[in-house]
Formats: C-alpha cells, sequence, structure tokens
C-alpha cells in the first residue's frame, strides 16, 4: 500500500502528509481515513493525532503539500508569460494528484502556505505595473484557474474515485438519444458533437480538457492584456 512504512522510525507532520497524498494518489481520496492512513503507516490512529488534528487538518496539510509543487513566479519575465506558466504549473500539479481539486474545492481554511501562494500570485501583477484596481478584478475572472483548473460547460460528474475529479463520463450517447437530443436541444448537440476527443482528460470522453483550458486561459489573457495597455480603470465617469 502506498506510504507503508517499512521502519519505527519516528513520525512527523511531513511524513505523515506526505503519506496521505500517496495514499489519495493511489486510491482516491474518498478512500482516505485516519484508519486508513494509519494502516499505511503501521501505526495506530491514535499516533496520528500528535500531528494532525483531525480529518480536515489533515486536507488542509495535503493542500499545502501539492502548493509547495507549484513552480515559483519566472524571473524577469513579461507578466504574461510569468501568470501563464505559473498556472499552467499548477495544473500540471493537479493532474499529478487528480484528487486534489475535488479538497481545494471544499478548503474553508486559508493556511499560510495557501496564502503565500495567493499573495505570490497577485504579485506577479502589481510588481508588473497593474493598479490594484485591475489587479482586483484580474483575480474575480481568473478565479480557480490560478489552482490550474475550472468547471466547464461539459464537465462529467465527480466521481471521487481514484482517479480524481471528473474521471469517469457518463456511456455516450446512443441513436435514439441523439435523435431525441437533435429534437429538443439542436444547438446544445451541435456544439457537443463538436468537441475533440481526449479519453484521457480530466473530463474524460468529451472535450479536450487541456486545450480547453489552455484556450479560455489565453483568451482571458488577451483580454487582461488589452484592458491594462488602456490603463482600464473599474471607477465610474
Amino acid at each position: 500500500m502506498a506510504g507503508r512504512r517499512t521502519s519505527r522510525a519516528p513520525l512527523n507532520r511531513e511524513a505523515v502528509l506526505g503519506a496521505a497524498v500517496a495514499l489519495a494518489d493511489e486510491q482516491g481520496v474518498g478512500r482516505l481515513s485516519m484508519r486508513t492512513l494509519a494502516e499505511a503507516l503501521g501505526v495506530v490512529p491514535m499516533a496520528l493525532y500528535k500531528h494532525v488534528s483531525g480529518k480536515e487538518d489533515l486536507l488542509d496539510g495535503m493542500v499545502d503539500v501539492i502548493v509547495a509543487e507549484i513552480d515559483p513566479a519566472l524571473e524577469g519575465q513579461d507578466w504574461r508569460t510569468t501568470v501563464r506558466s505559473r498556472i499552467l504549473s499548477a495544473r500540471t500539479v493537479l493532474l499529478r494528484h487528480r484528487w486534489a481539486r475535488q479538497v481545494l474545492e471544499t478548503r474553508t481554511t486559508r493556511t499560510p502556505a495557501v496564502l503565500a501562494y495567493t499573495d505570490s500570485f497577485i504579485g506577479m501583477f502589481l510588481e508588473r505595473g497593474f493598479s490594484v484596481d485591475l489587479t482586483h478584478h484580474v483575480m474575480h475572472a481568473l478565479g480557480s484557474r490560478m489552482w490550474g483548473f475550472t468547471q466547464e460547460l461539459f464537465d462529467a460528474p465527480d466521481t471521487g474515485g481514484p482517479a480524481g475529479p471528473s474521471s469517469s463520463a457518463s456511456p455516450p450517447p446512443d441513436a435514439g438519444q441523439l435523435e431525441e437530443m437533435a429534437r429538443r436541444f439542436p444547438n446544445v448537440l451541435r456544439i457537443a458533437m463538436a468537441s475533440a476527443h481526449d479519453d484521457d482528460g480530466v473530463v474524460g470522453r468529451g472535450c479536450d480538457d487541456q486545450f480547453e483550458f489552455e484556450f479560455a486561459l489565453d483568451l482571458l489573457l488577451d483580454g487582461i492584456e488589452g484592458l491594462h495597455a488602456r490603463g482600464w480603470t473599474s471607477a465610474r465617469a
């Protein structure tokens, strides 16, 4: 089992969190519990409480682990290159840990590591001449993209299984269902059928998830670039 210890060296928080991440990578976060983690580490569950206060603290710590895997901001590069690179690095991390999106979406606590990443992310704009006003709205527009994901129109339901969020799409419609769709929702069908297929993407069968993510990201960055160049402000005339 992932994370199983081969020695009885004393535990610490780093080891507990590392084992939890490995277990979630292998089995999915839905099967992670203090009991299953203790079994993987070869200890009794109560031993874990010296290092994490409970399941929520464990999940917060796991988020901190993956945040540390995101590349730091590039030095000496323009804002667009820097922001795009950082977001795609975050996306790579989430694709490596398929459970992470589900956990990020449920967090109510902002740990120092999460706040530091957010602060650094905002700094990529402010330190390159963006106004506080524009940066505020840019952060709203980017939303969860700063973490490497976004809720897409054609996302499959979240199964929470070992492969992580949206890992199992519904079976493709049969001829009768397609005919009914064409009759009732012709525009939806035309767009859905035009999608490229990427069976290994985050959304499963359907849109090429990576392409769609980068397309939307570049669309946003184009718009942000134009606003910044014009000295845009949200102040009313």
